[in-house]
């Protein structure tokens, strides 16, 4: 079984994006902030529609205050789907032809890209045992 879990965008300003996402009827539901990655993440959703999420993800600015410009496209970040089993879902893409950009080499992450580009993200429902070749292989690109 496949579950869409959520959207992910960057932001440079996250109150201002949360105030616009208010003004369309989402309503914050979950904050998580990394100080060690400089990171927070914010996720966003309908009333009654929590698990139809965007994620509203803001990147902190470097020690001397700059901020990084997303352009073409990075202030998108990437669909994400929780999957049964990572380890047959990219190796039945594989198959297809695509590539694994980064391998779920923890036996619950992966990121593969669209035709088009557009980066999505395999998460694992619960986690898998590290196992090859899956374990050993290298990200490839970004994602």
């Amino acid at each position: 079984m496949t579950r869409y879990l959520h959207t992910m965008i960057r932001v440079t300003d996250p109150d201002a994006t949360i105030r616009f996402f208010k003004l369309i009827g989402l309503k914050e539901v979950h904050r998580f902030s990394n100080e060690k990655g400089r990171f927070t993440l914010i996720f966003l959703a309908p009333e009654g529609q929590e698990d139809a999420q965007v994620e509203l993800t803001y990147n902190w600015p470097d020690e001397d205050g700059s901020v990084e410009e997303y352009t073409g496209g990075r202030n998108f970040g990437h669909l994400a789907y929780r999957v049964d089993d990572i380890y047959e879902t990219c190796q039945r893409l594989m198959d297809a032809g695509v590539t694994i950009n980064r391998p779920p080499r923890d036996g619950h992450m992966a990121f593969v890209r669209t035709p088009d580009g557009i980066s999505v993200e395999l998460l694992q429902d619960g986690t898998l045992e590290p196992a090859e070749p899956w374990a050993s292989m290298p990200n490839v690109g970004s994602w």
